[in-house]
Parts: C-alpha cells; structure tokens; sequence
C-alpha cells in the first residue's frame, strides 16, 4: 500500500498518456452504470467515479490506500459519489447491496485477487455485473512496465488477455462483453455476470 500513498498525488496526471484507455473505460461504464447504485474498488484518485457519476444513481469509490482516497476527495466532484477507505478483500458493506461492481486496473496487483472476486459477489444483488478492466502483457516488459517496476509498482500476476478471462472464468464469472483497448499498457475491458 506505501507505494499507492506515495502516488496518490500524481496518479491522475501519470496516467494522462494512457487519456484513450480512460475515454473508453469512462464511455462504457457509463452505459452501463446508468441509475444504478455502484461500489468501485481501488478507485485510486476517484478518476473513473468522477467521470460516471452523471449516468449513476449513486458511487461509493474506495481504495485500500487512504491518501488515495484524501486525493480523490479534493476539490469539486458529483454530490452523488461518496469516497471511503475500504479493503477489496474486507468488505463493510452488506450482502447484495450494489447493482455493479467495478474493479479497474487492480485485479493483477493484489496477491490474493480471488478473495476480491469473492467479496464482490457477496455485496453484488442478483443479476448485477462486474465491471474488470485490467491491464494486460504480453510476453517481454515493454519500456512502461520495466519504469513501474523500478518505482515500486510490483504486479502479483502478468496475465495475458486470455489468462485473465480464464482467471474470471474459474473464480465463478461469465464473460458478458469483452474488448482489447491498446495503449501504453493494453488493457482488457471486461463485463460479467455470476455463473
């Protein structure tokens, strides 16, 4: 967690080379979320919360890292998104209590991210969805995953498109829609539903 509270206040603009990456999970989810009442985990600086809150009835972001979330709470966002410090592992919230759950770009940096996934069904209700956006590699480190490496970025799981649909798969997720989003990293978007 020391390495994301170090980030928290640079995150957002860090990420500004990977803008078409961030249009396109903001577009999609936003279909998606429409008048649904939303949890997103590992929402780092409240980037996607902020840009969905208009198509959602209502958000709660969390993140692990508490100076994520002090990040996320500064300056102006919607009235319908509430920021808290939450463990995607732990959760406080009650069963089947979100519509959807949202899941981006983290799955694959926690070492025990089936215990994420079990959570989420948990506080899921019935018929809701998972949103998984996660960056995904290819074989050799490109120049941008040997950098977060050096800064402290570890990633417990380097899953390729396919590995990390099967991943989904066996931990009790059926893959809805599914996409490959080119950019610095290649992410997977990724919606589902519970087996």
């Amino acid at each position: 967690m020391n390495v994301w509270n170090i980030f928290a206040p640079v995150y957002e603009r860090s990420m500004k080379s990977q803008q078409q990456i961030y249009e396109y999970i903001y577009s999609h989810t936003a279909q998606t979320v429409e008048n649904k009442d939303v949890l997103e985990l590992a929402t780092g600086p409240g980037m996607i919360a902020k840009n969905i809150a208009y198509a959602a009835h209502s958000i709660v972001a969390t993140d692990f890292a508490e100076k994520m979330i002090l990040t996320a709470k500064k300056g102006d966002y919607p009235q319908n998104v509430t920021f808290e410090v939450a463990d995607a592992t732990q959760l406080q919230y009650a069963d089947k209590s979100f519509d959807v759950v949202i899941i981006a770009s983290a799955l694959h940096i926690m070492p025990n991210p089936e215990k994420a996934l079990q959570e989420i069904v948990r506080v899921l209700k019935d018929d809701g969805t998972l949103i998984a956006p996660n960056f995904i590699f290819n074989g050799r480190k490109n120049f941008w995953q040997h950098f977060l490496s050096f800064v402290g970025v570890k990633f417990a799981h380097e899953w390729t498109a396919k590995e990390y649909s099967d991943f989904l798969q066996q931990n009790g997720w059926k893959i809805v829609k599914s996409e490959i989003v080119k950019g610095r990293i290649d992410l997977i978007y990724v919606e589902c539903k519970t087996l």
